[in-house]
Parts: structure tokens; sequence; C-alpha cells
């Protein structure tokens, strides 16, 4: 994370903060050193001290896309139920459901102190195909503790309507496409070379048993942070997505991003350099079935899935783009995207190394 001017104090009042924390038992005095932190998370995110400890706090921000306060509660309920667990996440200190404190629901978490490595990686991680390889195979069983926690057991049984997963993720993003029509000047489907056939695919190979359990929803190597001082895990961030059904879904989404053979990257990857030593997919498949002991038979459909989903996804920006409600350069940018996140769809579907 990088550290900005904090121009997310305008939808934080510092003293009604403060007042709030007083409630809390959080501290005493002003809050101070404030900085807003940055790395590709939309909502706001404020680093500060209070007395002798420092806290971050995470609200959505001023027109999120979704109800951002229910967002708010469900990473904090999340955050709460991994306390103690293995999982590398950011503890939770204090949540506030009340939308009318700060103009939306927020919490506070124990700061981080780790690095991205899209971003940018120190000496000892860039320096050591070695150490790239370890912080590889960190993030794969970081995905794999995620797939072993018992979600019941933690408080999460509810937090998510795992019967029937797979079968409503099909028809949500199909319907999905569809609905780019209300957007005048896309040119429609027809612009997403087997876009209908890959759907026809995943409906007639949809697996037909799964182990429900939690999913964190996004889960790639930009929703992730090392240690500074070892190639190590030490958190899994951004958890607004999570839910509860199939976990083999985040595996896919990993796998989907993840370049391919020797390295091989395109805009479609999470792009990392230097890459050469990080494992590659095939490695982190065995090390994920080892580690979770989950049938991977139908592994195949969960990659092919996690390039559908993401390119209709990425189509909607340019459909809003055609619309003239976003930059028509960056539309075309992820429109091409798309296209190529469905090329690799298909060769999967075929067979092919990709």
């Amino acid at each position: 994370m990088t550290i900005d001017r904090p121009h997310g104090l305008e939808l934080v009042d510092l003293d009604v903060l403060a007042t709030w924390m007083d409630s809390q038992g959080l501290g005493a005095g002003s809050i101070v050193d404030v900085v807003q932190l940055t790395g590709g998370s939309q909502n706001v995110l404020l680093r500060f001290r209070r007395a002798d400890r420092e806290y971050v706090l995470r609200r959505p921000p001023l027109n999120p896309r979704h109800d951002g306060s229910d967002t708010m509660r469900r990473e904090a309920r999340v955050l709460k139920a991994l306390k103690g667990s293995d999982i590398p996440h950011a503890g939770l200190i204090a949540a506030c459901d009340d939308a009318s404190i700060l103009g939306a629901a927020f919490y506070l978490m124990e700061p981080l102190d780790g690095f991205n490595a899209a971003v940018g990686m120190p000496r000892l991680h860039a320096g050591s195909p070695a150490a790239r390889h370890a912080m590889g195979l960190s993030v794969i069983e970081g995905l794999s503790r995620i797939a072993l926690i018992d979600h019941e057991a933690v408080g999460l049984g509810d937090f998510g309507k795992p019967e029937a997963f797979l079968e409503r993720q099909s028809r949500r993003w199909i319907k999905q496409l569809e609905g780019y029509g209300e957007f005048p000047g896309w040119p429609g489907a027809q612009g997403l070379p087997d876009v209908h056939a890959i759907g026809a695919w995943l409906d007639r190979h949809r697996p037909q048993r799964f182990r429900p359990g939690l999913m964190h929803g996004d889960f790639h190597l930009k929703n992730v942070l090392f240690c500074q001082d070892r190639p190590a895990l030490e958190a899994i961030i951004d958890w607004e997505l999570s839910t509860i059904g199939d976990p083999l879904v985040d595996l896919g989404w990993l796998l989907a991003t993840w370049p391919g053979p020797g390295g091989d990257m395109s805009q479609t990857t999470i792009i990392v350099q230097p890459w050469d030593g990080f494992p590659e997919a095939e490695e982190l498949v065995e090390v994920y079935g080892r580690l979770t002991g989950a049938d991977l038979s139908n592994l195949n459909w969960y990659r092919v899935f996690a390039c559908y989903k993401l390119a209709v996804i990425l189509e909607g920006s340019w459909a809003r783009a055609c619309a003239g409600k976003a930059p028509i350069e960056i539309g075309q940018r992820l429109h091409s995207n798309a296209v190529r996140l469905l090329a690799r769809a298909g060769r999967w579907i075929e067979g092919l190394a990709t």
C-alpha cells in the first residue's frame, strides 16, 4: 500500500469517530497522524493513531455500486469469524453497524505493513527466485485454509446459500450479459466470440455436487499482502464478496488470473515482475488438492467458469463506455481482455495448454 493525501477525511468526521471510539473504550484524546491508504480498493481506508495504538478504518465510498453499509457489515462479520484461525487476515478491532454515525457502516482493524507483489517487491523477494516460489506456495496455502475452515463452527452458518449455488451462478452471469442491452451503442454479445457456446458448455458440464465452505469471492494476487521480511503471506484482504458457496470457484478464479506456463503473461493475468520462481499453476493445484483433500476431477469447469464470469464483468465496462458512461479507451481495453479470457476458456475446453 502507498500513502496519499487523506481526501477520504471528507467522509470521516474525526470528532464523531473519536466520540464513538470513546463509547467502545478505544483509547482517548485526539486522532492524529491520519493518512489515506491506497491499493486498488474503492473503499476508503484511513490509517491513524490514537493514544499509543494505530488503527485502520474502512468504510464505503460516497457512491458505492452496491449497498456499502451491507458490504462493511459482511466484511466485519467475516473478520470477526476468522479471529483465532490460521487464515492470514487483518485483525478486527471493532465494527459499527449504525450508518448514522459516519454516514455508512464502518469498522476498525489492525494495520498491515505487507506489500502487494503486483505493485512491487522488496529486494529480498525481487532478488530471489526461491523466495518467489515460497511466496506462491503461501498464496495457495492461504486459499486452502479458507476452504478448510469450519464455517458453521465460527458462526458463518447462515452467511450464504450454498444450495443450488452453481446453478444460480450460471444463470446470474447469462442474465447480466443480456442486461447490457440497455446501454445504447453496445454492439451486443456477438462481439464476444463463443460466449454463448461457452455458457452452454458450462451448463452441460456443471458439477452436480460440491462441499460447501467459505469463499473469498475475489481471490487473486492483488488481494493478498506479503510480509516485508520473509516470503510468506501476511494477510488476505478485501473480503467484500465473501459468501458460503463452492470454494473451488476461488481456486478457478486464481488459476484464471495466474500467468500461464513459463510465466506467459497477458492483460488478462495479474502481472508481477520478476515472475521467475513463482510456481506453475499445476503445482498450485497439486498443493491445494493435497492440503484440502478436495475432489478436483471437475477442475477444468471452474477454470472455464472463472474466465467466463470475468469476461462478462469486463464487458460491462465496454457496454457502459459505448453509452458514454465510462472512458472509451478503458472500455475498449477491457473488451479486448474479455475476448482474450474467452479464448483462454476455449483452449481449456479443448484440452489445450494455456
